[in-house]
């Protein structure tokens, strides 16, 4: 773009969101468009990690009218993929070239709707990607996909447990077949920590509590800060939920049990990366809580995370 600063991009709120937005910000910026970053400042560590680009953060006090005065004049245009102060306040800030997804819920925030979207069988990733490739910025470069370099080795032998889903109970697996899962890893050796999220069951610091003095645990709150301590560790098996898609990102073997979701859809990024998953007819519901006998979770068997853990 000639005169003006660029463009503004808004940044997914969602952790696992941000985490398949990722290739496509690397792209914009390869292309020269971006202006700036504009996203939710609980999230600055991870972007730091992802992008050189100057942002304008905001938090949840924030309105878009103050975001807008923030974010000042000049903008050429402006891209989001969704709703929220970001969208509002590019509204608010007259930006005259506004893009974005043509949903409903965008539809009066943006003045260039964009087509872009996912088809029923493609990853997420994709609403992204074809964002970027309707713009006609290429996407296929095998950088844009790499986890992120953070110049922090993994422990040998180290291996993370978590339990915990923020994404609702019916994301999680049964607490005694995790217990048989650590009992595992512990008799092969493996240097175990459970990590606990804030609100749920409390399933991490229940089981670190059943195995006793042979386990670490630490609390992964915030989110945001945890990336560091995430890159090092060699693998990472986890119930669906944002923390397996931010340690995918930095590079970890990630296992993630699935139940209500739908892993073609809604997968960790990164080929190293492998998921589980019993089918059953109900699925994928999307479900935060099971309406029948949570079968989706009970009926996946030890068995097939061992296999993972040999």
């Amino acid at each position: 773009m000639s005169g003006g600063k660029g463009m503004l991009v808004a940044l997914p709120e969602r952790w696992d969101e941000a985490c398949f937005a990722v290739p496509a910000v690397r792209a914009l910026e390869r292309s020269g468009l971006i202006g700036a970053l504009v996203y939710h400042e609980e999230q600055e560590n991870f972007w730091k990690t992802a992008s050189s680009l100057p942002c304008f953060t905001f938090s949840n006090k924030s309105s878009a009218g103050q975001l807008a005065k923030l974010l000042g004049n000049d903008w050429e245009a402006s891209l989001t993929w969704e709703d929220g102060i970001a969208a509002r306040a590019f509204a608010k800030a007259k930006i005259q070239r506004r893009l974005g997804p043509a949903s409903a819920n965008l539809k009066k925030l943006i003045t260039h709707p964009l087509q872009a979207h996912e088809a029923p069988t493609e990853h997420r990733v994709r609403l992204y990607l074809n964002t970027c490739e309707e713009m006609g910025i290429s996407v296929n470069h095998p950088e844009l996909f790499v986890p992120a370099s953070l110049g922090i080795p993994a422990k040998p032998q180290s291996v993370l447990l978590c339990p915990d889903s923020d994404y609702g109970p019916s994301h999680e697996w049964p607490l005694d077949r995790w217990q048989m899962v650590a009992e595992h890893l512990l008799e092969k050796g493996k240097h175990l920590t459970v990590a606990g999220l804030v609100g749920g069951r409390n399933l991490g610091k229940i089981l670190t509590s059943r195995i006793g003095g042979d386990i670490d645990f630490f609390h992964a709150n915030p989110l945001n800060a945890i990336i560091p301590t995430l890159s090092t560790f060699q693998s990472v098996i986890a119930a669906d939920g944002f923390l397996p898609h931010l340690a995918a990102y930095t590079g970890c073997t990630c296992m993630t049990l699935f139940g209500p979701n739908d892993p073609n859809w809604k997968r960790p990024l990164g080929k190293q990366n492998v998921v589980v998953k019993h089918h059953v007819e109900c699925a994928p519901c999307l479900s935060p809580q099971c309406k029948m006998d949570n079968r989706c979770q009970n009926e996946l068997r030890v068995a097939d995370i061992l296999e993972f853990c040999s």
